[in-house]
């Protein structure tokens, strides 16, 4: 992995991830477009983390048996496919459809991470791995205030043109200058799917890990989806500046690249730790009212982002020392548990925050930490 191919992997991620979120922020203006009510919009961003989440499951394990680049140019067509179609549909189930293939279509990210993390020598694995995941999380991130900004001068069906547009000139760029990688595995898909419940069952690790960082991203999901709605409603900002707001937390990205270099010093067990202890704090500041508290939603913002990616880089980095022909499965049944999680999240946001106000949403995503720092320091113990 040389340093210019390692930034071109970091570039198609965060591109190819950046689908996933570019309709969190500007679901309000979605929502009455195609006919959805205020209260369900959030299920527009779920439908999309449970797409994904069944991608991963299904799709992401064919990077174990398949010839690699292959996979990702399909994956990423079928994702500039379905962004056209999120443009140009005007109906409540076409739409949600869309958002869930799109969601589906979107893996492609996480067959490039586990190739990546073959191609890299064992003692830089972890720093190869978090500075691809601080290209990913800076697509995760940078996807909301781009989006916000485009909706509020363009109108939201340019977010997913332009969005389609990107995805495709990433997949041109996959198609002539990322290596060819054929797995050495030999089985059929049905063979290879019923591996994943032995591989779930064989490595504690890998239960441990996908349970921590679900709860986290839960919270997350949580926090991102509902903050919206609380910087128009109760702050009054406009689009362009929610997206402004947006940018804040892609700081938090410098966390994937810190928690590699951790991971491969042994630090592993201390920067859990810290994640979940500072994820679980990161809630507080946001019951702060009036001016001052617009700063400290922004600064929970920073801290969660943080937190989050320092704990996935981390896990990451265990799994794919487990089983190096079995890094794509692997990385599958982590993904897939975590964008479970997120997706429950955005799910609870909508409804948290209109029965609740902004203090649900505090109470809930501190309590998702909390659960996962329980359950860390639980498995020490043993």
């Amino acid at each position: 992995m040389s340093g210019a191919l390692v930034a071109l992997f970091s570039l198609c991620a965060g591109v190819l991830v950046a689908n996933l979120y570019y309709a969190q922020p500007i679901i309000e203006l979605i929502a009455p477009a195609v006919g959805l009510s205020a209260q369900s919009a959030s299920v527009i961003v779920s439908l999309t983390q449970i797409g994904y989440a069944v991608g991963l499951f299904f799709l992401v394990p064919l990077a174990d048996l398949l010839e690699n680049r292959r996979l990702l140019m399909i994956s990423g067509a079928a994702a500039a496919i379905s962004l056209v179609g999120a443009a140009t549909s005007s109906q409540p189930g076409l739409f949600l459809l869309v958002s869930l293939l799109l969601g589906l279509s979107s893996v492609s990210v996480q067959i490039l991470i586990p190739l990546a993390a073959h191609l890299a020598p064992e003692a830089l694995r972890g720093r190869t791995v978090g500075t691809i995941m601080g290209g990913l999380l800076s697509g995760i991130l940078l996807s909301r205030p781009l989006s916000s900004m485009l909706a509020q001068y363009f109108g939201w069906r340019a977010v997913f043109y332009t969005a389609a547009a990107m995805t495709l000139a990433t997949v041109a760029i996959i198609a002539t200058t990322l290596p060819r990688r054929v797995p050495e595995h030999r089985a059929t898909y049905a063979s290879l799917l019923s591996s994943l419940w032995h591989l779930f069952t064989r490595y504690a690790v890998l239960r441990q890990r996908s349970l921590y960082q679900a709860l986290l991203f839960a919270a997350f999901s949580l926090f991102w989806t509902a903050a919206p709605l609380e910087l128009a409603r109760h702050y009054g900002l406009s689009q362009s500046q929610i997206g402004i707001f947006a940018l804040v937390g892609a700081l938090g990205a410098v966390a994937a690249p810190i928690a590699g270099r951790l991971a491969d010093a042994g630090r592993t067990h201390i920067a859990s730790y810290v994640a979940m202890i500072a994820a679980a704090l990161s809630f507080m500041p946001g019951l702060v009212g009036g001016t001052g508290g617009l700063y400290l939603l922004a600064l929970t913002g920073i801290v969660l982002d943080f937190a989050v990616q320092m704990n996935m880089v981390l896990g990451q980095r265990e799994i794919y020392a487990l089983d190096a022909a079995s890094r794509a499965r692997l990385n599958a049944l982590y993904m897939t548990a975590i964008f479970a999680g997120g997706a429950v999240g955005s799910a609870l946001a909508s409804a948290l925050y209109t029965h609740f106000g902004w203090s649900g949403i505090v109470a809930t995503g501190s309590g998702l930490a909390l659960v996962s720092f329980v359950a860390l320091v639980l498995a020490s113990r043993r």
